[in-house]
C-alpha cells in the first residue's frame, strides 16, 4: 500500500472477503487504518469482530457482516448491508473462496 494519510483516503469504502483472518486481516487492518471505511466480511461472525476490535479507534469505520461467499443469498444479504450503510463501494479486496480442485484457470 501507498503511504497516503487518512485525509487523502477519508470516507472511501471498502470492501474486504475472508477479513477474519491473514491476509484479509491484515488488509483490513491497514485499511482502517489509512483512514477508510471497511465492511469486514467472512463465514465467522466472531473472527470478524476480533478483526474489529483489534482496529482500536478506527473499529467505529469497520462493519463486520459474517457471509458466506458460497451462497449467493449470504453475498446478496452484505450487498444489502453494504449499500444500507455506505451506499457504494471503492475498493474490493476479494481475499475469501472457497476450495476447488486444482484445474487450469478457465476451467474454474
Amino acid at each position: 500500500m501507498s503511504n497516503a494519510s487518512p485525509e487523502t483516503t477519508h470516507g472511501k469504502v471498502a470492501l474486504v472477503t475472508g477479513a477474519g483472518t491473514g491476509v484479509g486481516r491484515a488488509t483490513a487492518l491497514e485499511l482502517l487504518a489509512r483512514g477508510y471505511r471497511v465492511v469486514l466480511a467472512g463465514r465467522r461472525g466472531e473472527l470478524l469482530e476480533a478483526t474489529r476490535a483489534a482496529a482500536g479507534a478506527a473499529a467505529d469505520r469497520a462493519l463486520a457482516v459474517p457471509t458466506d461467499v458460497a451462497r449467493e443469498d449470504s453475498v446478496n444479504a452484505l450487498g444489502e448491508r453494504l449499500q444500507a450503510a455506505y451506499g457504494r463501494i471503492d475498493v474490493l479486496f476479494n481475499n475469501g473462496g472457497r476450495g476447488e480442485p486444482a484445474v487450469p484457470i478457465y476451467e474454474l
